[in-house]
């Protein structure tokens, strides 16, 4: 009878594994295990017990970073903007709306139906009325979240959580010059905190605002201030909720983020808006160069972008709760602003917050 000669492929071959496919399974498999990790954690917290600080080792974060994270982004992101059907809208919102507890009766419009993607329903629009702007207070939230940490800055090392730190210099990057920032000239060799604080008598301070992906995704200003400059690190897209910010040192300086700085009444004042995974998009309103989670990037490297020009000597005037800008899903945003001694923040961490509420004030 006529055989047909089967062709195999050698055993080696069939079962050949790439570097990446390692890296990928292994890295992914740590990630749930962390992710495990994290829920526990969170167990122990409402319990009242308090648990010691544990950070990953260099090994552990070179792991979790060899997960494609910015690839991943980048597909959820196309994902997201894919029409749904209009019968299929209405359940897959309202799984979102029950796994996140998100308030619809907030939103400008509650009917599911109108919107067309889940990126469309991520940045949805609140009613005018949802979120009074505190006009007692100087500085209010620029976003609603939970407050990771707060205070002020000391020793140059920025909370990100209570006793995890990072490095404010290798958070906000090289000094921008004196002249795009308009602010009196610091003496040399002193530290890049103090060349931060313009006026004499005044201290810097910091506040961490997480949005998990339940809450408003939109951020607005938190003072009346001056945008001049913004500068854009590429960096990862590793997760940045509370657990991971607690095990992961300058998480926040490993992250994509966009640094907006410039001055209010008091001296410098900046906002940072953190990337994360499934948050490659961050958008500035004002800024339309700014493009985030681009596929090819430098490590280490930022890009710098200045609103002075010879046509505009002042920058960007931005009114407190004017909008600012977006991310699709949640992320994290970081003031670090001078003010004078007296300042007092109204908060406690890891307290819930709403947009427009006060933060502090003189």
């Amino acid at each position: 009878p006529d055989r047909r000669k089967l062709h195999t492929a050698p055993v080696g071959q069939v079962f050949r594994l790439r570097p990446f496919h390692v890296l990928v399974a292994t890295g992914g498999g740590y990630a749930g295990y962390r992710k495990y990790e994290d829920y526990k954690l969170q167990q122990l917290e409402k319990r009242g017990i308090e648990v010691p600080v544990k950070l990953a080792s260099e090994w552990e974060v070179a792991l979790y970073k060899s997960v494609p994270t910015r690839l991943l982004s980048r597909a959820w992101g196309r994902l997201n903007q894919v029409e749904l059907p209009t019968w299929l809208r209405k359940p897959v919102y309202s799984l979102y709306i029950w796994t996140f507890g998100v308030n619809m009766k907030e939103a400008a419009v509650e009917d599911l139906h109108h919107y067309r993607n889940l990126s469309e329903f991520f940045r949805r629009k609140l009613k005018p009325q949802a979120r009074p702007v505190c006009c007692v207070h100087s500085v209010i939230s620029p976003s609603d979240g939970k407050i990771l940490n707060f205070g002020q800055v000391k020793n140059c090392e920025v909370e990100q959580v209570k006793g995890v730190t990072y490095s404010l210099e290798s958070f906000l990057g090289p000094r921008i010059s004196t002249e795009e920032m308009h602010f009196s000239q610091a003496p040399t060799g002193n530290s890049f905190q103090k060349q931060l604080v313009t006026k004499e008598g005044n201290e810097l301070y910091h506040c961490v605002i997480y949005l998990a992906p339940g809450d408003y995704h939109c951020f607005h200003s938190p003072t009346d201030w001056t945008v001049s400059h913004r500068r854009h690190f590429p960096g990862s897209l590793m997760s940045v909720n509370p657990g991971v910010a607690r095990w992961i040192k300058e998480l926040f300086c490993h992250n994509e983020r966009v640094v907006l700085t410039g001055d209010w009444k008091h001296g410098f004042f900046s906002l940072t808006a953190v990337g994360a995974t499934n948050v490659g998009s961050i958008r500035i309103y004002f800024d339309q160069d700014l493009h985030t989670n681009s596929p090819s990037y430098s490590k280490g490297s930022y890009n710098d972008f200045s609103f002075i020009s010879n046509n505009n000597k002042e920058g960007i005037p931005m009114r407190k709760g004017e909008h600012l800008g977006e991310f699709n899903l949640g992320s994290t945003i970081v003031l670090i602003f001078e003010a004078p001694k007296d300042f007092r923040f109204n908060l406690k961490a890891g307290q819930k917050i709403r947009f427009g509420e006060a933060l502090g004030s003189l």
